[in-house]
């Protein structure tokens, strides 16, 4: 039986229950009540009749005519209210007496049949009364039996269904939320055994059901997925550097708390969302998604987070798979991973500011040492031997290394801290070459190596800060020439590629190993095996240099052959 049915038959039935017994109650009342009123118009109104005419005969005698009147009332009445078996007969006899008594107003012969009639009128509905009195209580008697069995009745049936319904309800529901717990705590196994065919069966059948699929799901490779998924999703969330995930074309598949901090976005904002939707409304995913730089070596993002200005290294991680039976790659989407490098930036400028002071403080007492040194040279202050010359020489020579490393040091230091300022201008080309071409042609003649410029015509001037252009090349030179052997040529050349110039050395040393060449630019990186007469700063001051002009630079060499050290600079257009 359907629990719809059963409420519905259960409640139905008290409701008629209810019903029978207000009907048996309200039936005997109305049988009392029907009782009670009978006495009191039948037998007690003429118990009243008979008392005002028993009242008004004494006073007949006194020839008031408002007696007569009042009996006669009462009589009439009287005759109008016989219910009685015997009481027509005297009543009749009653009035026939009357009649005579209102001819002889004294006769009291007629009285005494008179009093004689009323008192047997009276008899008769007194005794009716007794035996209508016993009839109301016999009625009442009975309603009171018939009214306790239906209560009883009632409360018996009242009492098993309080007992029984809420049972018949309660506990499946409660094997039910049992049973649920059981599936939350992934005991799929669990099954609920309803063999009722009410609705509690049918949610038992669906139940099962459903546990079977979920037991099917669990021991699936699905399940395996999501959970690894929920697992990755997690771990994303967790991760401290902020990351955004974006398919391949371009929406926003993941984004993680610490992206959304810095971003300002809620995740429903940004998740399913194209990215240039959103650089469109946010100028952080803006700079995110589409500033690329065409150099390599991408500089930090300085963003608001963590309550003040934070440095971030851009990572970008291409994901690239080849799908199951295919040969060809496909690009699926990227990865965005800002790394949080505040930190090491704090430290890094405080190594720098550390490094200009030192540096700016050694260049006095050098150039002081310089000094001091003209002044031993100098004949005025006296005569020097051979030994002490090589001494001065060797000093000198110190004193020479030592300021150029603190100019290096100055320069890299002042690069760090942006406190350079290029001039970016129209350059000629040759003019630079020429120029840095003078400024070693010292040093190579000393080693007598001939330094032999390859310059095509007509090149175009290039958009660059003459003067660091000029020391890069310097740079390029003069290890050119510490790294060649005597009488062997350094060649520069000036050549045009499409829209830029290429500048070039190239000497006939030792080369470098394919393992260093990535490593040359580093700072204070030197080839192992090489003499170290130098910090290793320079070809990083000159990376930076040219970088900063939006130039690229590089190097080709194979070890034995020499190497060839070139960047290359934007024409004018």
């Amino acid at each position: 039986m359907k629990i719809k049915t059963k409420l519905n038959l259960s409640v139905g039935l008290l409701f008629l229950l209810i019903i029978i017994l207000s009907l048996v109650s309200a039936f005997y009342i109305f049988s009392i009540k029907k009782d009670t009123q009978n006495i009191l118009k039948a037998n007690y109104i003429t118990l009243e009749y008979s008392r005002n005419m028993l009242s008004s005969l004494d006073e007949i005698n006194d020839n008031k005519p408002e007696a007569i009147q009042l009996f006669e009332t009462n009589l009439q009445k009287q005759l109008a209210n016989i219910t009685e078996a015997g009481e027509a007969q005297v009543t009749y006899s009653l009035q026939k007496s009357f009649e005579l008594l209102t001819q002889n107003t004294s006769d009291e012969r007629i009285k005494a049949n008179i009093r004689q009639d009323i008192f047997e009128i009276m008899k008769l509905n007194m005794n009716a009364i007794k035996v209508k009195s016993d009839i109301a209580k016999k009625t009442a008697e009975m309603a009171n039996l018939w009214i306790a069995v239906v209560g009883t009745f009632c409360f018996l049936i009242a009492f098993n269904l309080l007992v029984n319904l809420p049972s018949n309800i309660a506990n499946p529901i409660k094997e039910l939320t049992l049973s649920i717990k059981e599936i939350a705590n992934k005991n799929y196994s669990e099954r609920v055994h309803f063999t009722n065919h009410n609705e509690f069966g049918d949610l038992a059948k669906s139940f099962n059901t459903m546990a079977q699929k979920l037991e099917e799901y669990s021991n699936s490779n699905l399940h395996k997925l999501s959970f690894e998924k929920k697992r990755l999703e997690t771990l994303i969330n967790n991760m401290h550097d902020p990351i955004i995930g974006m398919d391949h074309q371009g929406v926003v598949l993941f984004v993680n708390e610490e992206a959304l901090k810095i971003i300002g976005l809620k995740q429903e904002e940004v998740i399913g969302q194209l990215s240039e939707t959103l650089a469109k409304k946010n100028d952080l995913m803006k700079s995110l998604i589409f500033h690329e730089s065409e150099n390599p070596k991408v500089p930090p993002m300085k963003i608001f987070a963590d309550g003040k200005e934070s440095y971030f290294e851009k990572e970008n991680i291409e994901i690239v798979i080849t799908p199951t039976g295919e040969e060809q790659s496909i690009n699926i989407g990227k990865v965005i991973i800002l790394r949080n490098i505040t930190l090491f930036k704090e430290l890094d400028f405080a190594k720098t500011n550390f490094i200009a002071t030192v540096s700016h403080e050694l260049k006095t007492p050098i150039a002081a040492i310089k000094m001091s040194l003209q002044l031993l040279e100098n004949k005025a202050t006296g005569t020097i031997n051979d030994d002490q010359k090589q001494l001065i020489s060797s000093i000198k020579d110190d004193s020479e290394r030592l300021l150029k490393i603190t100019g290096e040091l100055l320069e890299l230091s002042q690069l760090e801290t942006g406190n350079i300022q290029l001039n970016i201008e129209k350059s000629n080309p040759y003019a630079i070459v020429n120029y840095a071409v003078e400024a070693v042609k010292t040093q190579a003649e000393q080693k007598q190596i001939d330094l032999i410029i390859d310059a095509e015509t007509n090149l175009a001037e290039v958009k660059a800060d003459s003067e660091k252009t000029s020391w890069v090349l310097i740079n390029f030179l003069t290890n050119a020439i510490r790294y060649s052997s005597e009488n062997s040529p350094v060649f520069v050349k000036l050549k045009q590629d499409s829209n830029q110039v290429v500048f070039e050395v190239t000497d006939k040393g030792k080369g470098i190993d394919k393992r260093y060449q990535s490593k040359v630019f580093d700072k204070y990186f030197q080839i192992p095996g090489s003499h170290k007469s130098g910090t290793g700063l320079g070809l990083a001051i000159s990376k930076e240099f040219i970088e900063a002009q939006n130039g690229t630079i590089g190097v080709e060499s194979e070890l034995g052959l020499g190497s060839t050290f070139h960047f290359r600079l934007n024409t004018v257009s």
